[in-house]
């Protein structure tokens, strides 16, 4: 039987989207527009409450976008963008995330915006458990956690609420 064990709940997700806001829109306070672009599903869901957030604190506009990708066999050719990316090869790009574990999956999020050329990428997570196998860090971490390999840190967001934990 896995134990749940709750990390954080709803409102203390909250407070850490609402920091990881300011920290992006401290380093691009210079920029009239960003992209958001979250990973299917929580990290798009992640992004868009980011979006709500950066809105009510700054005037940037923020420009969402989805990025799909098998996450168990990632690769450059299937990861996918909703958008054609094109017309914003000149404007700063945040890729988001739920959790950063191996690195892999955001390897291959970035090659979209990297083959793009934009000027500045940075990554979003909300949960970092620093268990690398690729040479990626998160610019923007809501937690960091230490866990076993053995351990699955797993966020979840039903009925418009954010919660994480630990099995």
């Amino acid at each position: 039987m896995q134990i749940n064990t709750s990390i954080m709940h709803h409102q203390q997700v909250e407070q850490k989207l609402n920091r990881l806001a300011w920290q992006i829109y401290e380093k691009n306070t210079n920029q009239t527009q960003i992209i958001l672009a979250g990973i299917a599903q929580r990290g798009y869901a992640i992004a868009q409450r980011l979006e709500s957030e950066l809105s009510s604190i700054s005037g940037i506009k923020i420009e969402l976008l989805k990025i799909t990708l098998d996450k168990e066999k990632p690769s450059s050719e299937t990861t996918k963008v909703d958008k054609d990316i094109a017309p914003f090869s000149n404007i700063p790009v945040v890729v988001v995330d739920d959790v950063l574990n191996s690195g892999r999956t955001l390897v291959y999020a970035l090659s979209p915006f990297i083959k793009n050329k934009h000027p500045q990428i940075s990554t979003l997570v909300l949960v970092d458990r620093n268990h690398r196998r690729f040479p990626i860090h998160a610019d923007f971490v809501g937690m960091s956690l230490a866990t076993t390999m053995q351990e699955h840190v797993e966020v979840t967001f039903e009925d418009g609420k954010f919660e994480v934990f630990l099995q």
